[in-house]
């Protein structure tokens, strides 16, 4: 996934909401999402190549989501294994420590991960070292070369990565919240899916063999969702695929 952005308690009645887009090689296969794992419950689509995923949410109440981070660093094991694994945790809490426990015992490629609950939303960035950045109230943009204006230049690529730190700074701007009158989920949620497919944006990309794959929107805790949380998925780029409900949303 190349690009995240989300509402952390800054719309009017749900404390978490999720808008992204998925950027991969044509040719690596997925699953749509789904009942994931039972145990706790998590909703997710499926890598099914290396088994992991890149976002999901639990019955907890726990979103995870990863993109990758333009550093010259390989690994071992899947990224998308990680974000299975935090998944399996009960709050926030318990995902970013699964996460330090995590790069101490395996190889990583470098990532931005984000973990939120209805309490607490951070940042953790791994490029050798752990950071951990706590998100306040508000809209944030995660990209592969950071979020909310605290970017990198990646030196292989310093003018892809100047245009995808633009690129989040322009969603932001679009998808940022009047604190005084907060939008509901719902008409935040449709205004994100419309800047997600809008290639004025630049975030939903097209390549050859490389472009975006499928793109999310994730709603927890909203006074008109029905239990935890409700999933809508694009099963193509949404520039030209709609979203879709995920039935089996817990």
């Amino acid at each position: 996934m190349c690009t995240l952005v989300f509402a952390w308690q800054a719309v009017a009645d749900a404390p978490v909401v999720v808008a992204a887009n998925r950027d991969e090689a044509t040719d690596r296969p997925s699953e749509p999402p789904g009942l994931y794992q039972t145990d706790p419950q998590v909703i997710a689509p499926r890598d099914a190549r290396a088994g992991g995923t890149w976002i999901g949410y639990n019955e907890a109440g726990l979103f995870v989501g990863i993109t990758n981070r333009w550093v010259d660093r390989a690994g071992e094991r899947s990224r998308g294994q990680l974000v299975a694994d935090c998944l399996g945790s009960a709050s926030a809490d318990a995902a970013i420590d699964a996460v330090d426990q995590a790069v101490a015992a395996d190889s990583y490629a470098g990532f931005n991960l984000v973990v939120a609950d209805a309490d607490r939303a951070a940042l953790l960035e791994w490029d050798g070292e752990l950071g951990v950045t706590e998100f306040e109230p508000g809209v944030h943009v995660v990209v592969n070369v950071g979020a909310d204006g605290a970017f990198f230049e990646p030196p292989e690529q310093p003018e892809l990565g100047r245009q995808q730190a633009d690129n989040a700074t322009a969603v932001r701007s679009a998808l940022s919240v009047d604190e005084e009158a907060p939008p509901t989920a719902a008409v935040w949620r449709e205004q994100a899916a419309s800047v997600l497919g809008d290639h004025e944006y630049g975030v939903c990309v097209h390549g050859d063999g490389f472009g975006t794959r499928s793109a999310s929107l994730v709603e927890l805790g909203g006074e008109t969702t029905a239990g935890v949380g409700s999933y809508w998925f694009a099963d193509g780029p949404p520039c030209r695929t709609g979203f879709e409900r995920v039935e089996s949303s817990l």
